[in-house]
């Protein structure tokens, strides 16, 4: 349940030939940056716009004048970029996504048809298709210790060898509003969130996190 091929649909991602070559999907956190100035360089300039260095957005994009884009970082085809959206680089934000007023992004893949519509804070995580983050709801991507980060699942656990790790969605989760994802969470396709919630582990795949005692199957 930890894997990539478990977790995403690669083909909902222009980085997800590069991810294909990752069995975790936190390995690819380091190569975030120079996988866009590779895939950058090689956007047909009819589709992509350049602007800036190493920043490539779709020429049907919507990007609204207050927000702020950093490189390197591509966005694409119908993605909205909404008011005061912060992105600090080392984005790839796929088709129809949705980075709304306020949100900031950094060090992030969103695979096509995410949606951080509303105040939300993503950074050194990796959404899947169709991931959904409520309004309020942030993945938190550093230890309070600062200690490196680690995957736990039960008496399992993954040593990532990395002090920023946030969260990784697998496709179609829901994460309600004003929930916090703890680092090193990873959500299995199909997970649903609660408002309100402080998740942090693994929660497999077509699973409910209500609270952490109660994580229930989906009927």
């Amino acid at each position: 349940m930890y894997k990539t091929s478990e977790l995403l649909d690669l083909s909902h991602s222009m980085a997800g030939g590069r991810l294909a070559g990752c069995e975790y999907p936190w390995q690819a956190l380091d190569s975030i940056g120079k996988w866009c100035v590779e895939l950058g360089e090689s956007l047909p300039a009819e589709e992509y716009e350049k602007r800036g260095e190493n920043i490539w957005i779709a020429r049907d994009a919507l990007v609204y004048p207050t927000a702020w884009i950093a490189g390197p970082c591509i966005i694409g085809h119908k993605t909205e970029v909404r008011h005061c959206a912060f992105i600090r680089g080392n984005a790839i934000v796929g088709d129809n996504c949705v980075v709304g007023n306020s949100v900031e992004l950094k060090n992030v893949i969103l695979f096509d048809n995410v949606q951080t519509p509303h105040y939300n804070y993503v950074g050194d995580s990796i959404l899947g298709y169709r991931s959904h983050m409520g309004a309020g709801s942030i993945t938190s991507n550093v230890k309070s210790d600062k200690t490196p980060v680690a995957v736990k699942n039960g008496d399992e656990r993954i040593e990532t060898g990395r002090k920023k790790f946030g969260a990784v969605l697998g496709d179609f989760v829901e994460v309600g509003c004003n929930s916090v994802l703890n680092p090193g969470t990873v959500l299995g396709r199909g997970v649903s969130v609660y408002p309100t919630s402080c998740v942090r582990g693994v929660v497999p795949e077509g699973h409910i996190w209500k609270d952490r005692d109660h994580i229930v199957p989906r009927k």
